[in-house]
């Protein structure tokens, strides 16, 4: 991998049906149906309609024999109206679905945390070294005539790891880590490679996208160091829906399109899953533009490490760096007014202007007047002025191309500049992270603020965007603020709430709830959307606060690990709630859940009225 500049990495190459993956081929598009497994022609209309929005996979759950079966039936029909798509049967808790489902489609994902192991009970167990050999003995026995029948039939494996649905075996010697997650990977890996049986695709998955991130790359670390090199599957779990479900998934998915991994991806969205395609596709089309760019010529610091970041030290500057909260800094809006209300407001060559809040603003250096809570911001261009005035805080506008020694001697003398950081580079995330490892090499504690101009006036495109280039330097603790500029017709105070939600997003700043909920499938068992809308117009208030909303117990609580309260679905009609990990109340009536989480948030101390 190169830091600085874009290049996928190699993967070895699978077939799946008429679509190969990984080694020079596109990166693949997928989404799976949320539709009975049963009901075969509402699954064959949904999986139309992913197709034709441009999926080069459809998936599908089988929870049981009878679901992986009628698969048969489902890919039959696909076939007879003219597409020939692969398809993906999704696993939990059963090898015999996983064998049926490997003699009819053309890959099938299985889960290493209960394939062989049985449901997680967050019991602290301790294994002995013997015990724990004898489990992995367990697992060979149970997963090599698997991987017989998938050699027989050509069926390609999805190994799919997440974050919440670890085994106690590996909680017990892991805990609930990256490192867990990996090992548990590993584990089935290494069968796989002793058998010889390569046709295999990976994913490693989280809610959070630190976790996410962190999780991938170690496990990219420790397949090279065992010589493996299998396509990899990217996706954020239960990424949520609107603007939020974007954010996220284009941070976490982009932070590591952007390393060059992936080669397929999913973006799981609590809408319909048509709606996932046109999403991923922007994603995958605007990072991939980055291949065969012009060379960076960064230099990474010597103790850096990708799957290990840490924050870089700064220096304050009255409200900015040095463990301070990132700021968000936005142009003017043309209204004035701010729904969420920004720390900076640049005003460009505007005098200063009357605002109705406290918020700081920027001017340019040359109509700068030293009005309180205003500061200038210089450029190249006059930088020599940049010394002589005289302002709490100096913003200077600088390019990784523009940096040369009297750069250095200046931010060495001067402890009151904030760096702008910006690029014009097709690879603007490459040069502005050769930027930071400049700063870090030359010892320059200069806080740093990254900016980053697009041109759309197409809402999504921003929201993609912009947590396709933020994501990657904040997860890597690279800059102490965000500004987010556009030539287009979008309000200010959108491209606002875009920047604390990708904060939020990369958990640097947290500004409003975070809402953990599953992009819905077969297993479902109410309607996701509107049960999203309730949960949210009854807690949307509560600032901080992470909740779980979960179609099943598959998803629920393991998948929500990371959240304060879960609203999982037991029965048709019936819901279960978690305060973390445990369930409190078991199968309420869907209509009283609502007001149950309610209560059961007030009874942990955690409830805030609304303010009005």
């Amino acid at each position: 991998m190169d830091y600085f500049n874009y290049k996928r990495r190699h993967s070895s190459e699978v077939k799946i049906g008429n679509t190969p993956l990984g080694g020079n081929n596109p990166i693949r598009i997928q989404s799976m149906t949320n539709t009975s497994t049963l009901d075969t022609e509402a699954c064959v209309e949904q999986s139309i309609r992913i197709i034709d929005a441009g999926a080069d996979y459809v998936r599908l759950t089988a929870q049981g024999v009878r679901e992986a079966e009628n698969l048969g039936n489902i890919r039959s029909a696909l076939r007879h109206r003219g597409y020939p798509t692969p398809l993906v049967a999704d696993i939990h808790f059963n090898p015999k679905a996983a064998e049926a489902a490997a003699r009819i489609v053309e890959k099938v994902r299985i889960n290493p945390g209960n394939f062989v192991d049985a449901a997680r009970t967050f019991k602290k167990l301790e294994y002995t070294d013997e015990e724990y050999a004898e489990e992995i003995r367990r697992i060979r026995n149970k997963l090599v005539p698997f991987l017989q029948i998938c050699r027989e039939h050509n069926t390609t494996i999805r190994l799919g790891v997440n974050h919440g649905s670890l085994s106690d075996r590996i909680m017990s010697r892991y805990g609930d880590t990256p490192e867990g997650m990996v090992e548990s990977c590993m584990e089935f890996l290494r069968i796989c490679k002793e058998e010889a049986f390569d046709n295999i695709v990976i994913s490693i998955k989280a809610s959070n996208t630190v976790v996410m991130v962190k999780t991938v790359r170690l496990l990219v670390k420790a397949m090279d160091k065992e010589n493996m090199h299998y396509p990899l599957h990217l996706g954020v779990t239960e990424a949520g829906d609107g603007e939020d479900g974007r954010i996220k998934s284009a941070v976490g998915i982009g932070t590591l399109l952007t390393d060059g991994i992936g080669d397929t991806i999913r973006v799981s969205l609590s809408e319909k899953p048509e709606s996932e395609i046109p999403v991923a596709r922007k994603l995958v089309e605007y990072i991939s533009r980055r291949a065969g760019h012009s060379t960076i010529s960064g230099e990474i610091f010597d103790t850096f490490d990708f799957t290990e970041p840490v924050k870089r030290t700064t220096h304050t500057v009255v409200d900015i760096g040095n463990g301070n909260i990132p700021v968000v800094v936005a142009d003017i809006s043309k209204e004035g007014s701010f729904e969420m209300r920004p720390d900076y407001i640049y005003t460009g060559k505007q005098k200063e202007i009357e605002i109705t809040t406290d918020v700081k603003q920027i001017v340019d250096a040359e109509i700068y007047t030293g009005v309180p809570n205003t500061y200038p911001l210089f450029t190249k261009e006059n930088i020599q002025n940049i010394s002589g005035t005289k302002a709490d805080i100096k913003f200077l506008l600088l390019r990784y191309d523009q940096y040369d020694s009297r750069i250095t001697t200046l931010l060495q003398k001067n402890s009151d500049i904030v760096i702008i950081a910006e690029s014009e580079h097709i690879n603007p995330v490459g040069e502005i992270r050769a930027l930071f490892h400049k700063l870090i090499r030359e010892n320059i504690t200069t806080p740093v603020i990254i900016r980053r101009s697009y041109q759309t006036n197409n809402t999504e495109n921003l929201q993609i965007f912009g947590g396709a280039d933020f994501g990657p330097l904040l997860l890597d603790y690279l800059g102490e603020g965000i500004w987010m500029q556009n030539k287009g017709e979008i309000p200010s105070d959108m491209l606002i709430r875009y920047m604390f939600g990708i904060l939020q997003a990369t958990r640097q700043r947290i500004s409003k709830t975070e809402y953990i909920s599953c992009p819905g499938c077969g297993r479902t068992l109410f309607d996701l959307q509107k049960t999203i809308a309730r949960v949210k117009d009854a807690t949307s208030h509560l600032k901080g606060l992470k909740i779980g909303i979960m179609g099943c117990i598959v998803n629920g609580p393991g998948e929500m690990a990371d959240a304060d309260y879960g609203y999982v679905g037991a029965a048709r009609g019936k819901i279960s709630l978690y305060k973390n990990k445990t369930c409190i109340e078991k199968n309420i009536p869907e209509e009283n859940a609502v007001n149950k989480l309610i209560d059961l948030i007030k009874q942990n101390g955690d409830w805030t009225d609304r303010s009005e």
